[in-house]
């Protein structure tokens, strides 16, 4: 008991009904969020990490500052953000920076291509200043970071399951669940049907202890649902098909997703 310390602690519940498909990002563990390109795998990670209301740092790679500022705005005051992009590039934020200054506790590095030695460098001075490690740290995406010279597509592979490999390590090192964003093959790029378990680019099925992955509905005027499959989940329920989901509405204002249904998971039916 006195070994375990925080490990196993799972985060605060955000969508309930993956819990219901026994789905909890503990800490101490990796996991991956797998989707094609726009799918929103960003805002699922993004949101997961604003309304959990943990100490949360967050590598955004793949998307900049003015982005995640204007997200992140949005998804904790419910205001529209197209409005919150405006008055950011505007210089007439002040009206929102008491409610970021209420999230103190979550921090961005915004390299476009950080290192293993940067992401420890930022580990080590947010101990130093929070006295504490961050419950959540997401890294996003995992192919952002620079992981050395890649010859082929088999040291592309390798390099892939050794970067999981020492995300893992961190994650028991630092007791935070360590939340990574990834690529899918090609064939299911476009999001549009589930994604199995092989479709995760690079085939990293091995160390990560739980697998999500997410294709995407689109209404034709806008609207946009997330599906979100549990594919590997070695403390419950997976389905490596990807057939077995939950749905989240994404309401396109505020950026926040909204449970679809509380009561069961959807199930897709091939034609």
């Amino acid at each position: 008991m006195s070994i375990r310390g925080s490990a196993g602690e799972p985060l605060p519940v955000v969508f309930k009904s993956l819990q219901r498909l026994e789905v909890e990002f503990r800490r101490s563990e990796l996991s991956l969020v797998v989707a094609g390109p726009g799918t929103g795998k960003s805002l699922f990670a993004l949101f997961l990490a604003m309304a959990a209301e943990i100490p949360v740092l967050y590598f955004s790679a793949d998307s900049s500052s003015a982005t995640q500022v204007s997200r992140a705005t949005a998804m904790i005051t419910g205001n529209d953000v197209k409005g919150i992009k405006n008055a950011l590039t505007d210089g007439d934020f002040s009206v929102y920076q008491s409610a970021l200054g209420a999230r103190w506790w979550v921090r961005f590095c915004f390299s476009a291509r950080p290192t293993r030695t940067e992401i420890e460098v930022h580990l080590l001075c947010y101990l130093e200043v929070y006295g504490c490690t961050p419950h959540l740290l997401v890294v996003d995406n995992i192919t952002n970071v620079d992981n050395g010279a890649v010859g082929d597509a088999e040291a592309y592979t390798f390099g892939l399951e050794e970067l999981c490999e020492y995300l893992s390590e961190m994650a028991r090192e630092t007791a935070a669940h360590v939340l990574g964003l990834h690529h899918v093959t090609g064939e299911h790029s476009d999001g549009l049907k589930p994604i199995p378990l092989s479709g995760v680019k690079g085939k990293v099925h091995r160390v990560p202890s739980l697998i999500l992955t997410i294709h995407k509905e689109v209404d034709g005027m806008g609207g946009r649902i997330l599906n979100v499959s549990d594919v590997k989940n070695r403390e419950g329920f997976e389905d490596s098909s990807g057939a077995t989901f939950i749905s989240l509405r994404l309401n396109r204002s505020n950026l926040r997703l909204e449970e679809v249904d509380e009561e069961t998971p959807g199930m897709f039916v091939g034609q």
